[in-house]
């Protein structure tokens, strides 16, 4: 079963890392992603996070689009409650305007941070309830259709950039399908509910101005490397890795004591967010991913990768484009 693959990159800022050197890397792994022959990049607003660079989508968009040539470009996602629609709008809409036909919108209603973080970015607790609303009013600007008489986002205006759901539940199943978008699970991080929610959204899916038929994108992490061994060895870094994000709370622990954190009942409930994972050499990780696309019943898989430099993210880049013959 032969589908697209596109990339969805955290702006990871690992150890010894900077910031500037976490956004020079996602650059450099744009290029290569274009020159490989991937679909498209997704960048997700994530706020407050000392190991993510990726809080502001669209101005990451906007450098990458610049310095790249036809890859399509997005966030995944931009969780719409922490902002009006307008902004949104206007700035996709410009990223659109610059770049056309390169540019897609995902959208989440999770906060992306934890409750300080939220009312820093002046979130109403009860934004989520709205974000069906939010959906469409955000839908109406880009499409020169507005449901504010008077108000148009401009740039946006007419653009009608790609609208995609995210979600990891039944209720951005269901929303996807009733407003016939295409639908984004990230079972990369949240497995539990891949297959209810993709048979949900087939299900009930409706047809739409734009979409006739339901597609489905699902996130999988990938640690591929030259060998067999050498994969396992950075998936089992990138467990610790979560350990330490995850359940140590902001402490700085060590290797040990982040491995005795995976083996404690928290630690064992982390390593099951990463259930869906191609670890292997290119032949294990194209076996993988091919059995991956029939389970999640996928038209695309995002990668997630899990090397901990960039070099290692950058091979495994190659090794994906070559087991897939992206090229």
């Amino acid at each position: 079963m032969s589908v697209p693959i596109s990339l969805l990159d955290l702006a990871h800022i690992t150890e010894g890392m900077t910031t500037r050197h976490s956004l020079d890397a996602s650059l450099s792994m744009a290029t290569k992603a274009d020159d490989l022959g991937y679909r498209r990049i997704w960048y997700a607003e994530h706020h407050n996070m000392a190991t993510i660079a990726s809080s502001a989508t669209s101005v990451l968009i906007a450098h990458v689009a610049a310095h790249t040539e036809r890859i399509r470009l997005g966030a995944g996602g931009v969780m719409l409650p922490n902002h009006a629609p307008l902004t949104i709008a206007e700035q996709f809409g410009t990223l659109a305007t610059l770049h056309p036909d390169r540019i897609d919108l995902g959208l989440g209603r999770a906060p992306g941070s934890d409750q300080n973080t939220m009312r820093a970015l002046r979130r109403d607790p009860s934004s989520a309830d709205t974000f069906p609303q939010d959906v469409l009013e955000l839908q109406g600007y880009l499409t020169g259709r507005s449901r504010i008489p008077g108000v148009d986002a401009i740039p946006g205006k007419g653009t009608d950039v790609p609208l995609y759901i995210l979600g990891s539940s039944l209720f951005g199943a269901k929303l996807a399908a009733t407003l016939g978008l295409p639908y984004s699970f990230a079972s990369h991080f949240a497995p539990a509910a891949l297959e209810e929610a993709v048979a949900a959204y087939r299900r009930e899916f409706t047809p739409s101005e734009r979409h006739s038929e339901p597609y489905v994108i699902a996130g999988v992490n990938v640690a591929a490397a030259d060998t067999s061994e050498r994969a396992a060895e950075e998936s089992r870094l990138a467990k610790r890795r979560m350990a330490q994000q995850l359940l140590a709370r902001g402490r700085t622990i060590t290797p040990e004591e982040a491995d005795a954190a995976l083996d404690s009942p928290a630690g064992r409930q982390v390593l099951q967010m990463a259930r869906y994972s191609a670890v292997g050499d290119p032949g294990e990780v194209k076996d993988y991913l091919e059995w991956f696309a029939g389970h999640a019943d996928a038209d695309e898989l995002i990668v997630a990768p899990q090397a901990g430099t960039v070099e290692g993210r950058l091979r495994a880049l190659e090794l994906v484009a070559e087991a897939m013959q992206l090229s």
